[in-house]
């Protein structure tokens, strides 16, 4: 399944000297050189702005290919490409890293790390995506899906050095791109969906040897060091949990969101969600759970604690913090700050002070919230929960509101108009405690194929999804758009705010947004983070998109744009039509809904409706493998399509359970085929998915409105600080600010 929450740490710091030099905190920064993109976000503050302007507000209309690279892996291509010394870096699904001439777009180098594709079927929580590198001293460093640190020369691709980040006996894996800090790499890891504990840790960039780890909750008491109370942290945290929380991990996974703070020398970072879900079952008699869904800053020489902040204690909805964190020195009522910023799934907007960890203000970026009623301010802005959303504790369930406002996708802070670019998206989701419940091989300890008691909350207010130019300074919207896509954000100096939608890449103006300046093809799905860079004083704009479904790409496809390009796209290949061809229904009442469920609970995540599908998975409906039971258990158990990212569901389904979900499809096959959509229908119901509302026959109902849920009393606390849309209440226990019925897309890892 996909993730949520976060996780805030007790850690247990193992620390070796540093061999890097001493360097003043400017010299540490790390910073680009001019027209390089050398570092995820550009440099170590992650804002991912570029000084560059010869493409600029007034010209931007002029931009056109320059050139375009296909690639064959498949998957969720996330990755923000690097431009160091000509050679454009980009790394795709499987962890495979390719290098290209960033003027013409010769390929120089491919580097494939060897992943094993059976770790589909045990480790992988929800894709097998990369978002990209880092450069250091001549060697281009990221990481790979089965936990290893891999650095390569950036001429050759030959490797220097490899190191082994995650035990290879766990269900661990890496899709976050790593950080680099005064010659340190420092790397989180996922898994918390699978009984894991989470860590953070940091390697020489220069030899990969290992310094320091730090683990963001406590382990089994009985072990001693590096667990529960061995050190004053670890006994801090220790004393949030309840039960016999280690058994299921703890969760906390830092699998995104690092930065490296130069001037005050911290790895600031976002953890995950709790393992399992539902927090009245984890960890039965309370407790806040640190350190999971959390900020958490360390001494980046050492890995020692330095502070935390919680943005939801007990956590029970996914909301992890591991969304991208911007370090940035803003005025707020006079006063010049350096703080660190984020927006995670939980829906509000965080400016938090880097040195002490001090909450400077906290706001809502969507018009409403039912998980808290408020902040304590008196303590550090501590959020006040609402006692009616514990699910896990009540028994009823409970429709969160809202559900992943940003998860993974890159935002950006402009210095020239002070504002941060993200896009965010207003929607609900249901949440049924179940002890000892799984989607798939996965420990969530929530029953998919329920839903809450409530009835689902009425839509009123903004829906759906949007980019949001966001003033930290003042918490409040500066300007939205709607007609924005949902990918990454770049932002420059040339006043210019720049992100995906569908295949395309599109410009707006960064001081006040309005109708989109220009719209570039791409030809592949475009979710990644665009990156502008200059060589031989031409300005260029690079993006990887994703092909598939509706794509004439089949893998991946890096895009580079200038002014005055000309370039064309390879031709297209005839799209392969799909053959609606099911074989006659079968199967009982009984087995049908069985199927049902398992399907809800296995598949839909992936296989839902073409508007879910994740990683442009297909249609179950036109599958040939449908037509047998033996082809269809080929894939589902035996994982014949591992390679296209189709894990084996051996250790979480019976045969019986994959037959009664072949049944289940071809039932809904032939629905279709009695009942064809008009031309050019391109979604479709009744899969059921998780969340739901897109047809009839899935387990939480169809996709309208709904009816307003009863109220649910409000715990009488001071709502503090909360951010108001025009027309909207901030927080509250329930109400009518939900948001539509909407799937977990685009979750986590």
């Amino acid at each position: 399944m996909r993730r949520l929450l976060l996780a805030s740490f007790c850690a247990l710091a193992v620390v070796f000297c540093s061999t890097t030099s001493p360097a003043s905190a400017a010299a540490r920064a790390s910073a680009a050189k001019a027209g390089e993109w050398s570092q995820h976000g550009n440099d170590s503050n992650e804002q991912r702005y570029s000084p560059l302007k010869q493409v600029n507000a007034d010209n931007v209309s002029k931009l056109g290919l320059a050139w375009s690279a296909d690639m064959i892996e498949k998957g969720q291509w996330q990755s923000t490409p690097l431009m160091v010394d000509g050679m454009l870096i980009v790394t795709t699904p499987w962890s495979y890293a390719y290098a290209f001439d960033a003027k013409t777009g010769a390929q120089k180098w491919k580097y494939n790390p060897q992943v094993p594709r059976e770790m589909a079927a045990t480790s992988l929580c929800c894709n097998n995506s990369n978002r990209g590198a880092t450069y250091w001293n001549g060697k281009v460093i990221w990481a790979t899906l089965d936990g290893r640190l891999v650095a390569v020369n950036l001429k050759t691709g030959k490797k220097v050095w490899e190191s082994q980040v995650t035990d290879p006996k766990d269900a661990m894996s890496i899709t976050g791109a790593p950080r680099i800090g005064d010659g340190l790499v420092f790397i989180g890891e996922a898994g918390g969906e699978y009984e894991q504990r989470g860590f953070l840790a940091a390697f020489n960039a220069d030899t990969g040897k290992f310094m320091w780890k730090f683990y963001t909750v406590p382990g089994d008491p009985s072990k001693g060091p590096d667990h529960a109370a061995s050190d004053d942290v670890m006994a801090m945290a220790a004393k949030t949990w309840n039960g016999d929380w280690w058994k299921a991990g703890g969760g906390g996974t830092p699998w995104d969101g690092i930065v490296y703070d130069a001037q005050d020398d911290l790895v600031i970072f976002g953890t995950g969600n709790g393992a399992p879900w539902p927090a009245g079952l984890r960890s039965p008699g309370g407790g806040d759970n640190l350190f999971t869904c959390s900020i958490v800053a360390v001494h980046a020489k050492t890995g020692k604690y330095a502070w935390h902040y919680q943005t939801v204690p007990m956590d029970s909805f996914d909301f992890d913090n591991t969304a991208p964190l911007t370090i940035a020195d803003i005025t707020v009522d006079g006063q010049k700050k350096h703080v660190v910023m984020q927006v995670p799934k939980d829906g509000i907007f965080y400016v938090i002070e880097t040195a002490t960890g001090k909450v400077v203000s906290a706001e809502l970026t969507v018009p409403f919230a039912n998980w808290l009623t408020g902040f304590d301010k008196a303590n550090n802005w501590k959020p006040i929960l609402n006692p009616d959303a514990d699910y896990g504790k009540t028994g009823k369930g409970w429709f969160v509101m809202p559900f992943q406002t940003h998860v993974w996708s890159p935002q950006s802070f402009n210095p020239d108009t002070g504002l941060v670019y993200v896009r965010v998206q207003n929607a609900t989701y249901g949440y049924v405690a179940e002890k000892d419940a799984k989607m798939g091989n996965q420990l969530l300890w929530i029953n998919t194929a329920k839903q809450p008691e409530l009835p689902r909350p009425t839509v009123q207010g903004p829906q759906g999804a949007w980019l949001t130019a966001w003033n930290p300074a003042t918490q409040k919207e500066a300007w939205r758009s709607t007609e924005a896509g949902s990918g990454g954000v770049l932002t420059t100096a040339g006043n210019l705010v720049i992100l995906g939608k569908n295949q395309t890449l599109q410009a707006f103006r960064a001081d006040t947004g309005g109708p989109s300046l220009w719209t570039g093809q791409v030809g592949a799905s475009v979710s990644a983070g665009a990156i502008t860079y200059q060589l031989d004083g031409v300005q260029y704009v690079a993006v990887v998109g994703a092909g598939g479904q509706g794509s004439s790409v089949a893998g991946g496809r890096v895009a580079v744009f200038k002014l005055g390009g000309d370039a064309n796209f390879p031709p297209a290949a005839p799209p392969i039509p799909q053959v609606l061809n099911p074989p006659a229904n079968f199967g009982t009442e009984e087995q049908l809904a069985l199927g049902k469920e398992k399907f809800a609970q296995n598949c839909s995540i992936c296989h839902d409706n073409q508007s879910a599908r994740m990683a442009n998975a297909p249609d179950l409906r036109y599958s040939p493998f449908i037509g047998t039971a033996q082809a269809f258990q080929s894939v589902v158990l035996g994982g014949i399509k591992v390679e296209g990212g189709m894990r084996s569901f051996k250790d979480g389904l019976s045969p019986a359970d994959v037959e009664a979900i072949r049944a289940h499809v071809v039932s809904l096959a032939n629905t279709l085929k009695a009942n064809p959509p008009p031309a050019g229908f391109g979604g479709f119901g009744g899969f059921g998915g998780p969340g739901g509302g897109r047809g009839p026959g899935g387990p939480r109902g169809p996709g309208g409105p709904g009816a307003a849920a009863p109220p649910q009393q409000a715990t009488g606390q001071e709502l503090v600080g909360l951010h108001q849309s025009p027309g909207a209440s901030s927080v509250g226990t329930a109400g009518p600010q939900a948001a539509a019925p909407t799937a977990p897309t685009g979750l986590h890892q």
